[in-house]
């Protein structure tokens, strides 16, 4: 049996492992030059690397951590010691031990009651079949937000806190969406959390190299350089064609986001799109400002800050090692990337540096510096994933993972297990993988 798989990204590569490992003729077909997808790693310092894409994980992300230990990978903590930076009102930036913000507290835990509330209401397995989901869906966060927040500290942290979850502005995802997202990460707390939450560590030497260990053991099997145009299938076989050549195979899986696999063009077409008209990229800038070291451990501080104002809406320290350089990594998101992301790099610079220089005036500038733009990714649309907006979970979620003939589907959006992470990018792989390996096409029945 062969099967072409379609985006080196983890979801993709971890599916042509999985078949290689059982014998089946494999083939990934990668459009950039690199591998990885939306984990892509940027090298700080000679030998030191950080992470421009995705980047955490946590003990619940069982099949991520049991990849890394067959690649002999290790992880490394977020180190979160020190007091927190916040900028949330006119008056200017303070410092406060921990990470809860200096905002009304009752207000802050009646936001965060609610929503927990509506996520719990979540079916996760299933969005579309939630109880009252027609409503849920067809209603912006947004809208949500104009209806159940009263306090004006419960106002102006939602759309940081869903900025920082999801790389969404408010109006660009269904309550659905947003509570699904949440539900299937593995709640409000375990998301939102560091020491034992999702975000309590890194790859060590970046996440990157979990997806370039992989390629390393499939060899030429991975092709670089290779944008698919179409795929086209028949009863006998499916021919996949890139820009270069036509490659047959018995199956395909398309481990794509949603808008990407349908610039593709299907022979027969899809019974539906796999994105809608309201289906956006995730809004997400990174932005690295480099130091020798972490200047700011010295001073009492974490790193870790949240602003009202962009572009900088958050940063936190990534710095590869204690002994090493010191990289504080600031995160751009919802409509803020999508305005940070259209100006020159010159301004780009100029304002991230005037943000750090008034959130940690004790840190003399960056020596470096670097932003990664994943709004304006042509091959990825966005980070951290796809953004649901009304109509798409109960339009589309039932075919996410139902299989177009010879065509399969993986990518962190096609899981509903922790969506737009890792951890569901890697999950959505195995199932793919799984099904395409278990399938006869000759004869369409299980072996």
């Amino acid at each position: 049996m062969s099967v072409v798989v379609i985006g080196a990204g983890i979801a993709g590569l971890t599916a042509a492992h999985d078949l290689a490992s059982r014998g089946v003729e494999v083939e990934v077909l990668e459009a950039r030059d690199r591998v990885g997808g939306r984990m892509h790693g940027i090298e700080v310092a000679p030998g030191s690397w950080a992470d421009a894409g995705a980047a955490y994980l946590g003990e619940r992300h069982t099949e991520l951590l049991r990849l890394m230990a067959d690649m002999g990978l290790k992880t490394a903590p977020t180190t979160m010691e020190g007091d927190s930076r916040f900028a949330l009102s006119p008056s200017g930036s303070e410092s406060v031990p921990g990470r809860f913000p200096p905002l009304n507290g009752v207000a802050l835990g009646e936001l965060f009651d609610l929503l927990d509330e509506v996520t719990r209401s979540v079916r996760p397995e299933a969005p579309w079949l939630t109880p009252d989901a027609a409503r849920l869906d067809s209603m912006t966060a947004a809208e949500w937000a104009d209806e159940n927040l009263r306090h004006p500290d419960s106002k102006l942290f939602f759309p940081l806190f869903l900025g920082e979850m999801m790389a969404a502005a408010p109006a660009d995802v269904s309550v659905l969406h947003m509570a699904f997202y949440l539900r299937s990460g593995g709640g409000l707390r375990y998301l939102n959390a560091f020491e034992g939450g999702a975000q309590e560590w890194r790859v060590e030497g970046g996440a990157h190299a979990l997806c370039q260990a992989l390629a390393d053991g499939l060899g030429d099997r991975v092709r670089l350089g290779e944008p698919v145009r179409a795929v086209e299938q028949d009863d006998a076989e499916v021919t996949v064609h890139s820009a270069t050549r036509s490659v047959r195979a018995d199956a395909v899986i398309v481990a794509l986001p949603p808008v990407l696999a349908d610039r593709i063009d299907f022979r027969p077409g899809l019974p539906a799109p796999r994105a809608g008209a309201r289906t956006a990229p995730g809004c997400a800038v990174k932005v690295h400002l480099i130091h020798p070291s972490p200047l700011w451990r010295a001073e009492g501080l974490s790193g870790w800050s949240v602003s009202a104002d962009g572009p900088l809406l958050s940063t936190v320290d990534d710095s590869p090692s204690a002994d090493g350089v010191g990289v504080l990594t600031g995160f751009v998101t919802g409509d803020e990337a999508r305005r940070f992301g259209a100006l020159p790099p010159a301004q780009q610079r100029a304002e991230a540096f005037a943000q750090a220089a008034r959130l940690f005036p004790e840190l003399p500038e960056p020596v470096g510096f670097h932003v990664t733009d994943w709004v304006n990714e042509p091959y990825s649309h966005g980070c951290y994933a796809a953004l649901f907006g009304p109509g798409d979970w109960v339009a589309r979620g039932p075919a996410l993972t139902r299989p177009h003939g010879r065509v399969h589907w993986a990518g962190t959006e096609t899981s509903t297990e922790f969506f737009g992470l890792m951890e569901g990018a890697i999950r959505s792989g195995h199932r793919a993988a799984s099904e395409t390996a278990s399938l006869d096409h000759h004869s369409g029945s299980a072996r």
